[in-house]
C-alpha cells in the first residue's frame, strides 16, 4: 500500500474502479475533465483532487487513466500539462482505456524517454464488472511492470492476464470487442426473429442460455434486452469506436474482418439515429427497424 496512486477519468467505468481501489485501502489523487465530478468523488470517498494530469503524476508513483478514446489519452498523457510532464523516474503509467495499439506503443516509448514506464491494460466486463471488481484485464508491457501493478489489477478485476509487450493489451481488447459486438448483434437478430414468430423474449433467453448458444453477453445484458432499459453500461458509440480500432489494426496486419466491418456499420447507423449514447444492447432497436418490427418502447 506504500505506492501513491493517481486516477484520471471518473466516468461510467472509471469511477467504480477508483472506488474499489479506495475500499481496498489505496489513497488516491484524482482528476477529471469535469472538475465537479472529481470534487464530488473526493467529498464522498476522501480522495484528494488535482487540477491537472501533470499534478496527479507529480503526486503519484502509479498513475491510472480511464478515458474514452485515443485522442483523449494522447492529450491527457502527452499534451500540455499532461501526465508525462509530471512523471518522475520510476513512475508507472497504466492506461486502462481502449485505444489504438499504435498509440499505446508510442506513449510507452515517450514514457521510457523520461525514465518511466507504461502498461496498456484495457478492460472488459462493462459497468457491472467495474462496480463488482470482476473485470477482465488484458495487459501489455513488461513482466516487471505487470508484477508491480498486479495488486491494483486484482482489486479491479477477476481475470488479470499479461498478454505481451506494449500494445498487446489493446490488440487483445480489439479481439474482445469483435466477439462482444458480433454476439450482441446475433442476440438482437435472434430476439427479433423470435418476436416476429410470436415467442416471448424470456422464453428465447431461457432456451438459448441453456444450450450451445449460451454466452456472457446474454447473462450480463439479459435484463436490458428484456426491460428495454438502454441506459448505458457500454455506450454504442464507444463500441463503434472500438470496432474501428479493430478494423484499423486488421488492416495493419493484413487480417480480413468482414463481420466486424458490418457490425461497425450497424453501430454507426444507430449513432446516426441519435442513439449513440445508449447502451450497445440498443442495437436491438436498429434490427427491429430493419425488420419492420415495432418493439415495445
Amino acid at each position: 500500500m506504500a505506492e501513491k496512486v493517481g486516477f484520471i477519468g471518473l466516468g461510467i467505468m472509471g469511477r467504480p474502479m477508483a472506488e474499489n481501489l479506495i475500499r481496498a485501502g489505496y489513497s488516491l489523487t484524482v482528476h477529471n475533465r469535469t472538475h465537479q465530478k472529481a470534487e464530488e468523488f473526493a467529498q464522498q470517498t476522501g480522495a484528494r483532487t488535482a487540477k491537472s494530469p501533470k499534478e496527479v503524476a507529480g503526486q503519484s508513483d502509479i498513475i491510472i487513466t480511464m478515458l474514452p478514446d485515443s485522442p483523449d489519452v494522447e492529450s491527457v498523457v502527452a499534451g500540455e500539462g499532461g501526465v508525462l510532464e509530471g512523471m518522475r523516474e520510476g513512475s508507472l503509467l497504466i492506461d486502462m482505456s481502449t485505444i489504438s495499439p499504435a498509440v499505446a506503443r508510442q506513449l510507452a516509448a515517450k514514457a521510457r524517454e523520461r525514465g518511466a514506464s507504461m502498461l496498456d491494460a484495457p478492460v472488459s466486463g462493462g459497468d457491472v464488472g467495474a462496480r463488482e471488481g470482476t473485470l477482465s484485464i488484458m495487459v501489455g508491457g513488461s513482466e516487471e511492470d505487470f508484477g508491480r501493478a498486479r495488486p491494483l489489477f486484482e482489486v479491479m478485476g477477476k481475470t488479470v492476464t499479461h498478454v505481451g509487450p506494449s500494445g498487446a493489451g489493446q490488440i487483445v481488447k480489439a479481439a474482445n470487442q469483435i466477439v462482444v459486438g458480433l454476439t450482441i448483434e446475433a442476440v438482437c437478430e435472434a430476439l427479433v426473429l423470435g418476436l416476429r414468430g410470436g415467442v416471448e423474449p424470456q422464453k428465447i433467453f431461457e432456451v438459448l442460455c441453456g444450450g450451445l448458444a449460451a454466452n456472457r453477453v446474454m447473462e450480463v445484458k439479459r435484463e436490458k434486452f428484456l426491460s428495454r432499459d438502454f441506459r448505458p453500461g457500454g455506450k454504442a458509440r464507444f463500441h463503434r469506436k472500438d470496432l474501428g480500432i479493430a478494423l484499423n489494426t486488421g488492416r495493419e496486419y493484413g487480417v480480413a474482418l468482414p463481420a466486424a466491418a458490418l457490425v461497425e456499420q450497424l453501430f454507426g447507423a444507430l449513432e446516426a439515429k441519435g442513439r449513440g449514447d445508449l447502451d450497445h444492447s440498443a442495437l436491438l432497436l436498429l434490427v427491429e427497424e430493419l425488420s419492420g418490427h415495432q418493439g415495445r418502447q
